[in-house]
């Protein structure tokens, strides 16, 4: 599973791809206090969306 930002959304996608050949499953992270300490995958801003095999 990665957490991604707006930024790395699609490359969370395309890797989730590639690692499983089938679409994944992408929801919004929800604004508590659990989300406001979740990063993304890729970088240093907050994760916005989780990417799900």
């Amino acid at each position: 599973m990665y957490f991604a930002c707006n930024e790395h959304i699609e490359l969370a996608i395309d890797m989730t791809v590639d690692e499983q050949e089938q679409a994944p499953i992408i929801e919004k992270v929800e604004q508590t206090n659990e989300s406001l300490s979740t990063g993304c995958s890729f970088c240093e801003k907050a994760a916005l969306y989780t990417v799900e095999p």
